[in-house]
């Protein structure tokens, strides 16, 4: 159970984080465009810069394999996800996206820097890119209520696509890095709990807490993203021994995470409910302060 109350301390410390960018945009020391700010840097730069520092260890037979094995399972619980999230949700494409697409990358990553150690994100790293690429493939065109179609171009513009691409790359050449280069990766790397929860900080001031409490679709919404697809999720990465248990616990951590982020950005960008998407975010992080200690500390009952 210590692996839950590291998940209960790190989830308070961003909760507080949080509270620090809630009582910037109160005091108007922030505003709403420069969360956007916030967020497109921590989207085009830090993030990218996470994955490329991930890959920066040396190659063996057993990293590369359990590298093909997190990009296999991430692919089927993504998978699971959507199909729940649209069984659910089928006439309302918020909640749908809201459900479906976990915050893996703000709030996932941190967590599981703070309960398995830098190195841990490599498990997630083909998690996170998927869920960029099923957000670009599947979410934006729901959210515009649009065809759903493949457009290559499109990825290969996407920054975490980008990050990806360039640390395998360096994964599998070990062209060696310069130590500054290294150091200036780490340092962004750090940026990314505080910045990312400064932003939904922002999301939490601009919205009406009062009525977010007392909208019941929420909480089904809620549901679905906090319990049962992080169920789904436990059950698949059961079938795993449990050799690769810092693994299970990564992917578990990054599905089980509140609503993404993007759930607004996509509504506010594409005229969508923008205000109903940021109680969905706001919500679901809140809760989620309860569910991910409680879903970790299962895990690590079932997983001894």
């Amino acid at each position: 159970m210590s692996m839950a109350l590291t998940v209960i301390q790190q989830t308070a410390v961003m909760f507080l984080m949080m509270a620090a960018g809630y009582l910037l945009f109160r005091s108007k020391k922030i505003t709403v465009e420069g969360s956007r700010s916030i967020a497109s840097t921590l989207l085009y730069l830090v993030i990218p810069c996470v994955i490329i520092n991930t890959f920066l260890t040396e190659k063996s037979a057993e990293k590369l394999q359990a590298l093909l094995l997190s990009a296999t399972v991430s692919i089927l619980v993504l998978m699971l996800a959507l199909i729940a999230a649209r069984l659910i949700f089928p006439d309302s494409p918020i909640d749908d996206f809201a459900a479906a697409f976990s915050n893996a990358g703000f709030i996932g990553i941190p967590l599981v820097q703070s309960v398995l150690g830098n190195d841990a994100v490599f498990y997630i790293s083909a998690f996170i890119v998927f869920i960029n690429l099923f957000q670009w493939i599947y979410g934006a065109p729901m959210m515009r209520n649009e065809k759903i179609e493949f457009v290559p171009r499109k990825l290969l513009i996407n920054p975490v696509v980008i990050g990806m691409a360039i640390g395998l790359f360096l994964f599998f050449t070990q062209i060696p890095v310069p130590g500054i280069i290294r150091t200036c990766l780490s340092s962004i790397q750090n940026l990314n709990a505080p910045l990312a929860m400064l932003v939904l900080g922002v999301y939490l001031a601009q919205t009406d807490i009062s009525s977010m409490f007392r909208t019941p679709a929420l909480y089904k919404m809620a549901a679905v993203r906090l319990l049962l697809i992080p169920a789904l999720t436990m059950a698949v990465l059961s079938i795993l021994p449990s050799e690769l248990n810092s693994l299970r616990i990564a992917i578990l951590i990054s599905a089980s995470a509140p609503a993404g982020a993007n759930a607004a950005v996509y509504a506010q960008v594409y005229g969508g409910n923008y205000s109903y998407a940021v109680k969905c975010v706001t919500l679901t992080t809140i809760l989620s302060i309860i569910t991910l200690p409680v879903i970790i500390g299962i895990s690590s009952v079932l997983w001894k």
